[in-house]
């Protein structure tokens, strides 16, 4: 960055920031925004999959539920260190919050944060056994890769490289849910996945946000977006759909 180069200016011509004591404050707050709801969402997932490990049908699966548990809990342990250094308290942050608080099944909060944190709305929805947590998990799955993918290229450089060797480790989780879906189908035909299938659909499609945002390009002048909700959103629908018409399941309409 020259030195007659406002941040913004630079931010906005693909410039990249790596020290917490540059950042300005618009962009601080949005970066923190996004950590939190990032770190949140993992801790809230990790919580939820963690009541549902003994119901897997065999150690086999039991195991894998159980890394997907510890890995959540890593990667967002990755981000909070970054969150740290923004003065975030991250010996405070994660203790003795309610990760497991869930709202009733038939809850519909839309796009709606809870008073408890920042993770998305649809973390607050309960798993009702493993059927269940497979399809929350095969779909939330997709939509966390897409959604990673494009964090991945934040103009804050350790946040993006913190994002970049996450990314594998929740996309592997997405194949193992779609192979335990595999798996469900051949045991059990596809009338009660269907239902599954109807039930979270339009809940993890409500984590992409608003489709029309008024804060995009703000977001992107700063290089924190690249890609509107609308397009990550149709991706996700054309990508978690023809997963589930390889099983003979349909999204919901």
């Amino acid at each position: 960055m020259t030195d007659d180069m406002s941040i913004e200016n630079y931010l906005a011509q693909g410039g990249v920031l790596s020290n917490p004591s540059n950042v300005p404050p618009r962009y601080r707050a949005e970066l923190m925004k996004m950590m939190a709801t990032f770190v949140d969402s993992e801790l809230a997932g990790a919580a939820g999959f963690a009541d549902i490990i003994n119901e897997g049908p065999g150690i086999k699966a039991r195991i894998a539920a159980a890394k997907i548990v510890l890995e959540k809990s890593d990667s967002a342990e990755k981000v909070l260190r970054i969150m740290g250094d923004f003065g975030a308290d991250i010996e405070r942050y994660a203790d003795h919050h309610p990760w497991t608080a869930r709202l009733e099944r038939g809850a519909d909060i839309g796009q709606s944060r809870t008073k408890h944190d920042m993770r998305l709305a649809v973390f607050n929805y309960p798993l009702e056994g493993w059927a269940d947590a497979v399809m929350m998990n095969l779909l939330m799955g997709r939509a966390v890769a897409l959604q990673l993918e494009e964090m991945s290229h934040v103009s804050y450089q350790p946040l993006a490289e913190a994002f970049r060797a996450i990314l594998p480790v929740e996309a592997h989780h997405a194949e193992l849910a779609e192979e335990g879906l595999m798996v469900l189908v051949e045991a059990q035909g596809t009338d009660a996945l269907q239902e599954l299938a109807d039930y979270w659909w339009p809940r993890v499609a409500a984590s992409f946000g608003q489709e029309a945002s008024e804060k995009f390009e703000g977001l992107k002048a700063m290089g924190l977006r690249r890609t509107p909700n609308a397009g990550l959103k149709a991706r996700w629908q054309q990508d978690a759909g023809a997963i589930l018409g390889k099983t003979g399941l349909k999204p919901a309409a």
